[in-house]
């Protein structure tokens, strides 16, 4: 996880295809039964583009604002307002409204909007495969300056006139390479073709020594981090590059998993909505790579790290997947005991805006306690960008979740835990989310799992972690603790630290990683993994 204005990274949509609208017909909400507001943006497809389905929005940035479209998903009641409809077969010369009606954030009602000059843009988002804003092949037209008054009836006509390019794969260097590959299980699960990606980062010398086999370390990013940050991670004067290609490195392959799928990062395990991703990942993709870029292939020889989002990514596959990998280091992971998923007890909780005593709950907050935004606040915003004017489809962190630990609905959606406009928790929503509790599932399994897991788990929180997930790894540390037999593994607290924080640096937990390896702990690996401390 990872905050929308500061670390989380915005994304939007899952598309589902549902039948189209005649030619020559307006798409307004007279349908919704409630008058219409004195402004409307009116959006029109432009000539030559293709029919479309997806989530139109229109952003009102101030004016002067080149590429308004680039605001969509920043939180804070400071975000330029944002406004949000479906739009189901929409036909090139077509207009669709957005008004009084509309999904809004941050403000109540567009009656509320301050009179004013703005730069106003509207984006369609129709990539049913990468859920989030501004995704290859959405449709954006350009921005216009206009003055708006609330208080006086207005049409403001937008156009759709272009759209963004498809997806191509950055180019690749000597210790850089960028992976796409249609993956089997996935393809079949979504009915359409599906493709993993990955970022691949070579070790210092791999050229030289044709004959060497490597270990692997599958690192994992916040919140939808793309495969293509190995590209910022090995740039010059980096600290990861530094450490990376230091003389005494322990050599070994990285792969960069992607935190982009048709509902938003799919988190990489299976689930009833994502899909069978981690099967994906351990079946296909990591496979895959390391008969490429000459991998050890063998569990013994694959450790998992990442913070955030990656911390939680990180810990479940070592969990869900105990012999294939053999160590994970988790920075301020995602909630892993759902009695706190973040603030809210799912469990016991009947809200998750509201807490047990009639209070607007906080998502984040700051190093010194301040809360930055509330869990309402946040929804309201996936509600803007989220097909129905739902978070269960806007891809983004709420979204995400939900879609990963929650069941299928009958209709093909995720069921939503929470209703997304009161927050009212579905207790038989919350019964499948409990697959997917990390100290759970450890403690009703520990007798198989604690031999397999012995040694292999690494947590570090700060204590002020933005999220309140320091929360949720003291259960986890409340259980493994007491664990027998003993887990033989760290967990690390930063008095006052906030998100992301960790102990170490990038370099000692590559040492880390291969003394694991290298069987310091009782396993006995292969030669080449012995070997990967040798220069």
């Amino acid at each position: 996880m990872i905050g929308y204005a500061s670390d989380r990274a915005s994304t939007a949509i899952a598309f589902l295809l549902f039948a189209g609208l005649g030619p020559s017909m307006s798409l307004t909400h007279a349908d919704e039964g409630t008058s219409p507001s004195s402004i409307r943006f009116e959006v029109r497809l432009g000539a030559g583009l293709p029919r479309s389905t997806g989530r139109l929005m229109v952003v009102l940035a101030p004016a002067a604002t080149p590429e308004p479209r680039l605001a969509i998903g920043q939180t804070g009641l400071d975000a330029p307002p944002l406004l949000g409809r479906d739009v189901d077969g929409l036909n090139p010369g077509e207009t669709a409204t957005l008004d009084g009606r509309s999904a809004i954030f941050p403000i109540d009602r567009l009656a509320d909007l301050p009179a004013g000059e703005y730069a106003v843009q509207a984006v369609l988002h129709r990539n049913r495969d990468l859920n989030f804003p501004n995704a290859p092949g959405d449709l954006l037209g350009p921005s216009r300056t206009v003055r708006i008054d609330p208080a006086a009836a207005r049409v403001i006509a937008l156009e759709l006139d272009r759209a963004l390019p498809d997806e191509s794969l950055p180019p690749d260097t000597d210790l850089v390479r960028h992976i796409k590959i249609r993956s089997r299980v996935l393809s079949e699960f979504h009915g359409r073709p599906i493709d993993l990606r990955a970022g691949v980062i070579l070790p210092r010398g791999f050229s030289d020594h044709p004959d060497r086999r490597y270990p692997v370390r599958v690192h994992i990013g916040g919140y939808a981090a793309r495969y293509d940050e190995v590209d910022a991670m090995m740039a010059e004067g980096t600290r990861f590059r530094r450490a990376w290609m230091a003389d005494d490195a322990p050599p070994m392959i990285l792969i960069h998993l992607d935190g982009a799928g048709p509902l938003g990062d799919p988190y990489q395990v299976d689930s009833a909505n994502h899909g069978p991703y981690g099967s994906a990942v351990t079946g296909e993709l990591i496979p895959e790579i390391e008969r490429s870029f000459r991998g050890i292939g063998l569990g013994e020889a694959r450790v998992l790290d990442g913070g955030s989002t990656g911390g939680w990514v990180a810990l479940a596959l070592q969990i869900f997947y105990p012999d294939f990998f053999n160590g994970a280091w988790s920075s301020c992971p995602d909630s892993v005991d759902f009695r706190s998923f973040q603030l809210v007890n799912i469990d016991e909780d009947t809200n998750a805006y509201v807490n047990r005593h009639g209070f607007e709950r906080p998502s984040a907050r700051e190093v010194s306690g301040d809360v930055r935004f509330t869990m309402r606040h946040e929804c309201r915003l996936e509600n803007v960008i989220g097909r129905g004017d739902s978070y269960t489809l806007s891809g983004g962190q709420w979204g995400a979740w939900n879609a990963t630990y929650g069941p299928r609905g009958a209709d093909g959606r995720p069921v939503p835990l929470w209703e997304p406009a009161t927050g009212r928790i579905d207790r038989a929503s919350a019964d499948h989310w409990k697959k997917y509790d990390l100290r759970r599932i450890l403690e009703l399994r520990w007798t198989e799992l604690g031999p397999k897991l012995r040694g292999k788990i690494h947590i570090w929180v700060g204590e002020a972690d933005d999220y309140f997930l320091n929360n949720a790894v003291h259960r986890l540390d409340a259980f493994l603790s007491r664990a027998r037999p003993a887990y033989e593994g760290s967990i690390a607290y930063g008095p006052g630290q906030g998100h992301c924080w960790r102990a170490i640096s990038e370099r000692e937990m590559m040492r880390q990683m291969a003394r694991r390896m290298a069987g310091e702990l009782g396993s006995t690996p292969p030669p080449s993994v012995r070997e990967m401390d040798s220069p």
